[in-house]
Parts: C-alpha cells; sequence; structure tokens
C-alpha cells in the first residue's frame, strides 16, 4: 500500500452497483489520477442476486459483486470511495467498512442519504458541513458539496479519519453534488459510461 491517513492518493477509486428488475445486476469500480481525476481504469461484473434489499444490509447485497469487479483491476487504488455508509450505521460497521476490511484499503463511505444519526444543518454554501452524532457519537459529517445542493453523508470506511475523508470527497467533486469516482463509477454500473473512456 502506498498510502493512508492524510498521505494524498495517486490513485483513487469509486464503486457502485445497480439492480435490475429481473433480480440481476451490474457492480462497477472505476479508477481515476489524483488529483487529476482523470479514468484510467474501469471494470464491471454481472451476477444474480441473492440476498434481499434490506436497510442495513447493503454489503452483503452488493459486496459480492463489487469484490468480483475490483479483482479484474491492473491497478491497486490508494483509496476507494463508496456509495454507501461506512460506521455511519447501527452496527458501525457499513458497507464502505466491509469493502475497506476485504480490499485492505483506506475507503470513505459517501452516502447521498442517511441511515441514522441527527445533525444540524450545513451551511449553504459548497464545503459547509456538519456533525452527523448517534447516541452522543460523531459517526460521520453532513457535507454540503456544492452551493445550494442537497448534502452527502460521510463517514470513516477504513483507514482513514473523518477530517480526511471530508477534504478527499471536496477534492473529488468537481463541479457536481457527487464526487466524480462514485458519480462514474453509477454510470458504470448503469451502462452509461462511454466505453471509449474505459482502459484496457
Amino acid at each position: 500500500m502506498r498510502t493512508g491517513g492524510s498521505t494524498p492518493p495517486r490513485l483513487v477509486a469509486g464503486v457502485d452497483m445497480a439492480a435490475r428488475r429481473d433480480g440481476t445486476a451490474r457492480s462497477a469500480v472505476v479508477v481515476l489520477t489524483f488529483p487529476q481525476l482523470e479514468l484510467v481504469e474501469t471494470r464491471v461484473a454481472e451476477g444474480i442476486l441473492t440476498f434481499p434489499n434490506v436497510p442495513g444490509l447493503l454489503t452483503f447485497r452488493e459486496a459480492p459483486l463489487i469484490l468480483a469487479a475490483c479483482d479484474q483491476l491492473t491497478l491497486t487504488p490508494d483509496l476507494v470511495l463508496v456509495d454507501g455508509q461506512g460506521i455511519a450505521h447501527p452496527r458501525r460497521f457499513g458497507i464502505a467498512a466491509h469493502l475497506g476490511l476485504l480490499l485492505d484499503l483506506p475507503t470513505i463511505g459517501c452516502a447521498k442519504s442517511r441511515l441514522i444519526g441527527i445533525h444540524d444543518d450545513p451551511g449553504h454554501d459548497g464545503g459547509s458541513k456538519a456533525d452527523l452524532v448517534d447516541d452522543g457519537e460523531v459517526i460521520g459529517a453532513v457535507l454540503r458539496t456544492k452551493n445550494g445542493t442537497r448534502p452527502v453523508y460521510v463517514s470513516i470506511g477504513h483507514k482513514i479519519d473523518l477530517g480526511t475523508a471530508v477534504q478527499r470527497v471536496l477534492e473529488c467533486c468537481r463541479g457536481y453534488r457527487l464526487p466524480q469516482p462514485t458519480r462514474l463509477a453509477h454510470l458504470a454500473a448503469g451502462g452509461r459510461l462511454f466505453q471509449a473512456a474505459i482502459a484496457a
């Protein structure tokens, strides 16, 4: 491993999965250079979903296919952004924490919605944040990544502290609400990422 903690990564990945109505799904992992955020590799995996969509148990539904996509990578990312929760989870162990442990890589959970916890509203401007608190414990940050947009929910996955996680998410947002790695992974999982941009 080349990095961890506050050391800037050289390669950052994003992962996501798209489920289909027929019970199958496609997962995707994209790898980008950092800080340029140029796409250098994309891998996908498809299969049958064997676990129902149960709130709080996302790992058991999505992780097998995401790991299958990650197994195909020829590049090793220094940091992985996950569209889901890290420790901002009832068991303090969401999909970003699971994937970080299984991949042995620093991971950040960056979710579009809150699973647990309470918080004040962050400021209106991009970069504003508020603590996400559960039972008196700070479990994440409610981060506004762009002026006037809905915030995202950032939490520690594995091998990273919350302040660095927030910094990396902001550095990966380039005019969008969502960080570029998970935004491109979402497009790839849905089959909408331009094929010519996929590295061999």
